[in-house]
């Protein structure tokens, strides 16, 4: 039998990056997107063979996946766990975490803020939060875990 260690006293749900985040996001895709129709008009990929164009082609999708998934990624603590929506889902159930730490980036916390790192038996998981309240349920989650038994 599992007992459940932890318990959030509300649901909680928010965007999992900061709309600084989501701002430094845009430009980079900008940016890369911009250098991609650039090489595409300066070598003229129609001389190129189908598995460059395919290649191509699978990178500037794969940008542009990964921007909507910034763009809408959710984060969502409540009583079964912690999840977090991205290209692929998530989650760790409080019966599964054994152990659950706060990460920063060194000197550029005002950049990205810290990361909930969740151990589930042999495997990491990581959670983002973008707004004040997630990361605040972020330090109480890593807090309880720190002195699980």
């Amino acid at each position: 039998m599992h007992t459940k260690f932890y318990q959030p006293s509300q649901t909680l749900t928010g965007p999992a990056y900061s709309p600084w985040f989501k701002m430094l996001a845009t430009v980079v895709t900008v940016a890369l997107a911009g250098y991609g129709v650039s090489f595409a008009l300066r070598y003229a990929l129609v001389d190129y063979s189908w598995g460059v164009r395919l290649l191509f082609i699978a990178a500037m999708l794969m940008l542009a996946l990964s921007y909507a998934g910034f763009l809408r990624s959710e984060v969502t603590i409540d009583a079964e766990g912690i999840r977090q929506s991205w290209l692929w889902n998530r989650q760790a159930s409080w019966n599964e975490i054994r152990s659950a730490k706060l990460i920063g980036i060194p000197l550029a916390g005002w950049l990205s803020p810290p990361r909930l790192v969740v151990r589930t038996g042999n495997a990491f998981t990581t959670f983002n939060g973008g707004t004040p309240e997630l990361l605040a349920e972020f330090a109480r989650i890593s807090l309880a875990y720190q002195i699980k038994p």
